[in-house]
């Protein structure tokens, strides 16, 4: 893909939709993009950490993994999302794994390079430090999460911040959350069991609190799935 066309692509993304065509034109230059087949590895835990990506289309998971080979689900990254958030200012490895959902075109940005373009480009920097920081904000609610919240209580956050991040909102207000992730894929993101979220999900189906339909997509209102809580 041309430069030209990588400029209009990284202009989509929210870090970069107040930059100028000449600061937008210095970042496409070290920039490429690539397609990613499902079920690809981005990279690899760790693997050299080199660049950092932009998703414009498609899906991509990022999840540990242990000695044992357990997985744990970091995020599920979309169209307008950038991985790795540690990227741009860390040395090593790859944290994580990043998995392909779905077919997906990324936008690469070699990290050496980029650094180069934000010493250049102070504005810049002040935009991605925002970015990182809402994306710690996130971090830190979710380990909050684990660690004041009971696993009951983890589900209903987490299915509340699915339908943010991924839902749909409905005329009614509520939120219908497609059956894109198993009950494999919620225990992962928790650390839980899938048996323990199979017997949250229908307990909350006989509670009302949760329709599924035949397709396996939920539907629920957020508020009244978080005062179950408070």
């Amino acid at each position: 893909m041309k430069a030209a066309a990588i400029r209009d692509l990284l202009s989509r993304f929210t870090i970069f939709k107040e930059l100028d065509e000449y600061e937008l034109e210095k970042i496409s230059d070290i920039s490429l993009t690539r397609e990613f087949k499902k079920g690809a590895h981005v990279f690899m835990q760790g693997e050299p950490l080199k660049n950092v990506y932009f998703v414009y289309r498609g899906k991509i998971k990022i999840y540990k993994s242990d000695s044992s080979g357990k997985e744990q689900i970091v995020s599920i990254q979309k169209k307008g999302d950038m991985f790795p958030h540690v990227g741009f200012f860390r040395r090593g490895d790859y944290p994580a794994f990043a998995e392909v959902l779905d077919p997906a075109t990324l936008v690469i940005v070699p990290i050496a390079n980029f650094e180069k373009v934000l010493i250049d480009n102070p504005e810049l920097s002040i935009k991605l430090f925002k970015v990182l920081g809402e994306r710690i904000v996130d971090l830190q609610n979710r380990l909050e999460e684990q660690i004041l919240n009971n696993t009951n209580e983890q589900i209903i956050k987490l299915l509340v911040r699915l339908g943010k991040t991924h839902g749909t909102e409905q005329p009614d207000g509520r939120i219908l959350l497609k059956a894109e992730f198993t009950n494999r894929d919620l225990a992962n993101m928790i650390g839980t069991t899938r048996e323990t979220v199979s017997r949250t999900l229908t307990r909350m189906k006989k509670e009302q609190l949760i329709e599924v339909d035949e397709k396996g997509n939920i539907l629920f209102d957020p508020e009244d799935m978080l005062e179950e809580i408070f």
